[in-house]
């Protein structure tokens, strides 16, 4: 509740301590800007097609580099996510009706683009019953259809612990299943209210007893306020949940009122979650001040550049 301050010391000196300064990015986190030939393509691509990429909701650093390979991350479900997680940019509120043909539209760009490797992701759609896990199904067997060649990994939501939702995403057989932690245990409410960490482990372990040869894949931002420590715990938990690919960023406030920066993790550091992950048996560690989850995805499975 706010105090209240009578008429007669209004003019009082606010003594109320200022909110830290964000701090100063540091040189290694400039990422190139966004410009080319394939870049204006596949921006214009995804206009005509009116889909959305999480590279240009979420403010991916790396859209110039991936957008300049003819890669993207799809999102799925529309631009707008029902839950108020206080790290993303993606538009939060109430969203249009779930777009049943958006599936057609993804596997056209998809066969377009010659894909050989794409990630689709979505926001949170806790107004459907199925979070619209019948529209990554659909998706997946439409670009097999298409494109038989491209690989396809999705990185999905919790579906509000909705584990036939799973299921049917499961049984369209994505090749590589992604569903990010994002955080530690002690932040993990405060930074993404209404999902559970203990969810998010039970979803990527159903996902390994599923199928126990398809990949599943995990990733977390860092410099949120979490200690190296608390990351060394959170790789733990997610090897006992069986996950082979692990992602780590540096966490990046789009705003001010964003959940705000506690530090800038050094290359050092990230190096050392590396070594860290593998040594604890991940086939694959991503980890870097500019890794996002779908950043360099081909090479988590063994394939070339494109």
């Amino acid at each position: 509740m706010a105090e209240f301050i009578p008429l007669t010391s209004v003019s009082t000196p606010d003594t109320t301590p200022a909110a830290p300064p964000r701090p100063r990015r540091p040189e290694w986190l400039k990422a190139r800007a966004p410009s080319g030939e394939n870049y204006h393509d596949v921006a214009r691509l995804m206009r005509e097609k009116g889909l959305h990429t999480v590279c240009e909701e979420a403010r991916c650093p790396n859209i110039g580099e991936c957008w300049s390979h003819r890669t993207a991350t799809f999102l799925l479900l529309g631009d707008t996510c029902t839950r108020g997680c206080r790290y993303c940019a993606i538009g939060k509120g109430k969203p249009k009706p779930v777009d049943e043909a958006e599936p057609e539209r993804i596997a056209d760009s998809v066969a377009h683009l010659k894909l050989r490797y794409v990630v689709m992701t979505s926001v949170n759609r806790d107004d459907q019953a199925d979070g619209g896990a019948h529209i990554f199904a659909r998706s997946i067997q439409l670009i097999r259809e298409r494109t038989p060649e491209c690989k396809i990994e999705v990185l999905i939501p919790d579906f509000d612990g909705n584990w036939d939702a799973l299921q049917m995403v499961l049984e369209a057989r994505p090749d590589v299943l992604n569903h990010n932690i994002e955080t530690v245990p002690r932040l993990f409410r405060r930074f993404r209210p209404r999902a559970r960490f203990e969810q998010s482990l039970e979803l990527l372990a159903r996902a390994r007893a599923f199928d126990a040869n398809l990949p599943t894949k995990s990733g977390m931002m860092v410099g949120a306020g979490e200690t190296n420590a608390e990351v060394l715990e959170v790789l733990d938990a997610l090897r006992r949940s069986d996950v082979n690919i692990v992602t780590i960023g540096q966490y990046l406030a789009p705003e001010s009122d964003y959940w705000p920066i506690d530090r800038y993790v050094t290359p050092a550091e990230f190096a050392m979650f590396k070594d860290e992950g593998l040594k604890r048996g991940f086939r694959h560690v991503e980890s870097g001040p500019l890794v996002r989850s779908s950043y360099h995805a081909h090479n988590h499975v063994g394939l070339p550049q494109h």
